[in-house]
């Protein structure tokens, strides 16, 4: 798919992956949707940094509820391409993980996703589309410090490879699996990443851009749907 001139919408568009993303997708042309939860203001930031900010526009909703999910896709108009980024991360095993953490992180993190790929494919006018979800090295491994973000995340992946076969030929559906790009939002840059690159078979980190281009690929390849791209320098065979 050619991506100039087509309208993207990048839910989480604001932050870290995600506003690399937008960045990328505006600088290919594209008319980017930045969805935000409570980051209005750098949405905004980002927004008037971009080329030609008039043609951005900023979309606020709660993943975590499933009425604003519903109400989402279609306060943004036709869209062209879907990239489901915006995640919640908790950190903790199935058995110490509260029933508050576990609901909001399979809402957030699957629940939504799915309802926005539905919204999506339901789009009457479109006639060739894009979904890419953004998952997680860890979804083909079974790390103990982890419970129902894991869960969420190889859910999303199933529906990726289940929603490229029903949604086929009108849409194409993949995902970016990814590894050490950036450290968790609540440590300072730098803590905790040397010790996971030791543990990373090419020992060094993904960068930014090196995501951004897979995505891209993904979506301009029109030869591929069904695919978990793996950007992770290895780190899912360890």
């Amino acid at each position: 798919m050619e991506i100039a001139d087509r309208t993207v919408l990048i839910t989480g568009g604001a932050l870290r992956i995600g506003q690399a993303l937008t960045q990328s997708f505006a600088a290919a042309g594209a008319r980017v949707i930045i969805h935000c939860r409570h980051a209005v203001a750098a949405a905004a930031t980002l927004r008037d940094r971009l080329p030609n900010p008039d043609r951005h526009r900023i979309i606020q909703a709660d993943l975590a509820d499933a009425a604003a999910v519903a109400a989402l896709l279609p306060r943004c108009g036709k869209v062209d391409m879907l990239i489901n980024n915006a995640a919640m991360f908790v950190t903790a095993p199935l058995q110490q993980e509260s029933d508050r953490d576990m609901q909001r992180q399979l809402q957030v993190n699957f629940l939504a996703p799915l309802e926005l790929m539905r919204q999506f494919a339901r789009q009457e006018e479109l006639t060739q589309g894009v979904i890419i979800n953004i998952l997680d090295q860890q979804i083909v491994r079974h790390p103990n410090d982890t419970g129902s973000y894991l869960l969420a995340k190889q859910s999303l992946a199933e529906a990726t490879l289940l929603a490229a076969r029903q949604f086929a030929p009108t849409i194409r559906v993949n995902a970016l699996a990814p590894g050490p790009v950036l450290p968790p939002s609540h440590l300072p840059p730098g803590a905790g990443m040397k010790k996971v690159l030791a543990q990373v078979p090419l020992r060094r980190q993904v960068e930014l851009g090196q995501l951004t281009e897979a995505c891209l690929f993904l979506c301009r390849n029109e030869a591929v749907t069904g695919q978990i791209l793996f950007v992770d320098g290895g780190q899912h065979l360890t």
